[in-house]
């Protein structure tokens, strides 16, 4: 697997992200089957995996943990903290909430390091800026994280560039996170430039467009009633219809490439600039296997100028969030 680097850290140019064993599309898979997944990543040259206290509301940083904490010198451990799941109205049922006060996040951190079962994260993100709480202030406090030897480096996820600079003034950010695929493009607008201007590292989450960029997009009608895509407005059913109709020529072009559809799009990141990270996420060993893959596709200038012309957001149909998580994120947008 080629290397990358990810801060102070040199890692698989493609990395797993760890959301979708516990969370995000359905029900969630079987112990046994995450646990084929995180092993068969790491046998295939995975050293950077990504998870949060979000996931599963702590369940994929206790699945990492056990199945991953006996390999620990091994991979790069990332994580995410200011935004998990909270009993706010003391009925036992957890609700999402965004929290970026500085006790917030240490104690989620404490929380983290126990489930992962491990002294110290690697990278640890804040996973939404809480806009109630100046980015200065948490930071901070993670910061403080570092200075107490609990993590390595710090990352941002879902931040304007802006943000990203008033963050970077408080303490070195060694990664920015956010959604970019062929089909997702507000990095480009300015935070990958930002990113390369202050040598912090872009992790590229959903490469693969949410499973829409693959052989078998998903049939938004038989989505099951948990999945987080049904709120999605690019995949609700009149939307969708319409974003079904890139994929033939999409589809075209990467058998032109010689490759799958998720693999070109894995590929057209690594091919995008040094300093992008995709980090696909998966069930199945097989397409782990197949996304890694994507390692080893040249693409030409002519097919990322064509892939360019065949796919692009201002030809798809629907926003990333809806309204609510719209308000949520700090991304510039066109």
């Amino acid at each position: 697997m080629q290397q990358r680097q990810l801060g102070p850290f040199s890692v698989s140019a493609i990395g797993l992200g760890c959301m979708n064993i516990c969370h995000a599309y359905g029900a969630p898979v079987s112990e046994q089957q995450a646990e084929r997944v995180l092993l068969a990543a790491l046998d295939a040259g995975v050293t950077h995996f990504d998870t949060a206290a979000l996931y599963g509301f702590g369940a994929s940083e206790t699945l990492v943990g056990k199945v991953l904490s006996p390999h620990r010198s091994r991979f790069t451990l990332a994580s995410k903290c200011g935004m998990t799941g909270v009993d706010v109205n003391g009925d036992g049922k957890l609700v999402r909430v965004i929290d970026g006060r500085p006790s917030t996040l240490k104690a989620t951190c404490e929380a983290a390091l126990q489930r992962l079962r491990t002294d110290v994260i690697d990278l640890y993100y804040l996973h939404r800026w809480d806009k109630q709480v100046p980015i200065e202030d948490s930071v901070g406090a993670l910061a403080d994280l570092v200075r107490e030897g609990k993590i390595r480096s710090i990352g941002l996820s879902e931040v304007s560039a802006a943000t990203l600079r008033r963050a970077h003034a408080v303490h070195p950010i060694a990664a920015l996170q956010t959604e970019y695929s062929p089909w997702t493009r507000n990095p480009e607008i300015a935070v990958l430039d930002a990113c390369r201007e202050l040598g912090v590292a872009f992790v590229a989450f959903s490469p693969v467009g949410r499973g829409f960029l693959t052989s078998t997009p998903p049939d938004v009608s038989a989505l099951d009633p948990k999945d987080i895509r049904r709120a999605m407005p690019r995949f609700a059913p009149a939307n969708y219809a319409r974003n079904l109709e890139l994929l033939p020529a999409y589809n075209a072009l990467a058998q032109k490439a010689g490759c799958t559809p998720a693999q070109l799009a894995i590929a057209w990141l690594l091919h995008k600039a040094p300093h992008i990270l995709p980090i696909p996420g998966t069930t199945s060993v097989a397409h782990l296997q197949e996304n890694l893959a994507a390692a080893h596709v040249r693409l030409s200038p002519e097919v990322m100028q064509q892939l360019d012309e065949v796919m692009h957001d201002r030809r798809v149909v629907g926003g990333r969030y809806n309204e609510q998580g719209s308000r949520e994120v700090d991304t510039e947008t066109a």
